[in-house]
């Protein structure tokens, strides 16, 4: 069978689609994932195709959605949860890091919890207040929650589904604004490890490490820096929770030197996480300081100011040239 190319977010649904025909015990819930579809069609004629015991349109309350999803897992299904946009996930945030982040080591491990939270997230579609945000570091700082994004159509089906098929808690961040970005899509390919990086660009003179909507900026601004005449090897972080740091040890251990880049505000973000791994395991390796671009340590601003605060092709070549000057 040959490759089908689609677009993420019907990756997504394919992949979602795929999991509820092959295992009854799935369940598909939040709000207007029904009838409607969800916000970005994501779940577009699921319900129709699963009936409404399998496809749940839910009340506007993400505490209760989660929390019944917490009943379910605990009853025997896999229910993956839709929030609508990355903003609106804080009601939740109590049951999520106190209930669903716990409840297996709470029971020593006699309890599993196989949920899947869908969030899309990040910026870039001129969104209003509280549908642009990147909350992914608040979550993988709690420990029994695995958090990881694909940046294309090929990753978002496979990794949808070895969340599903996952016994732990998985918060699987959707990069909202390369839904509509189309790939490859190989329904019998057989997939690597979900928490395993991605080499995207093979290089030589700095590693760029990135995940969810910014690999595709930085494979573009690899494209640019080879115009200059500088070889720039990107990795697809894919999991930011765990995260594969051999990969990108390999890496930088190769070029020695590193960018981090996420679209969330450089404090305290992932970035410094991955930073300071990297300055230990490498630190006879690296011919400058690791350097992270990323977005402000502000509120995220109104939608015609959002050029200005995402990191974008000048702000990441600003940095490769800051490294290589070293």
């Amino acid at each position: 069978m040959a490759a089908e190319k689609m677009a993420l977010a019907k990756a997504i649904t394919e992949s979602l689609r795929t999991s509820l025909e092959q295992d009854s015990k799935v369940l598909v819930m939040g709000e207007d994932v029904g009838k409607l579809g969800g916000v970005f069609r994501v779940t577009d004629g699921l319900q129709k195709d699963f009936g409404e015991d399998r496809v749940i349109d839910t009340p506007l309350a993400e505490s209760g959605i989660v929390g019944t999803a917490i009943g379910l897992a605990l009853r025997g299904y896999r229910p993956v949860v839709e929030i609508q946009f990355d903003g609106f996930v804080f009601p939740a945030y109590d049951q999520i890091v106190t209930q669903l982040a716990k409840m297996h080591a709470r029971a020593l491990g006699k309890i599993k919890l196989p949920v899947v939270i869908r969030i899309p997230y990040g910026g870039g579609i001129g969104a209003v207040e509280h549908h642009s945000e990147s909350p992914e570091a608040l979550f993988a700082h709690v420990a029994g929650l695995k958090c990881v994004s694909p940046s294309n159509a090929s990753d978002a089906y496979w990794m949808m589904q070895q969340s599903i098929a996952s016994d732990d808690p998985v918060i699987f961040f959707e990069p909202k604004r390369r839904y509509w970005d189309k790939g490859e899509v190989d329904k019998t390919a057989i997939p690597g490890p979900l928490h395993k990086a991605r080499v995207a660009r093979e290089g030589s003179d700095l590693t760029v490490v990135a995940y969810g909507p910014m690999v595709k900026t930085c494979m573009e601004a690899a494209a640019a820096a080879a115009e200059e005449g500088r070889s720039l090897e990107v990795i697809d972080l894919r999991s930011m929770s765990p995260i594969d740091f051999d990969t990108v040890q390999a890496s930088v251990e190769k070029t020695g030197r590193l960018v981090v880049v996420h679209e969330a505000p450089v404090f305290y973000g992932s970035g410094a996480e991955i930073a300071a791994r990297i300055t230990e395991r490498c630190f006879y390796h690296l011919e400058a300081p690791v350097l992270r671009v990323g977005g402000y340590h502000a509120p995220y601003p109104p939608a015609r100011l959002e050029e200005e605060y995402l990191p974008g092709l000048d702000r990441i070549l600003d940095s490769v040239d800051r490294a290589l000057a070293y």
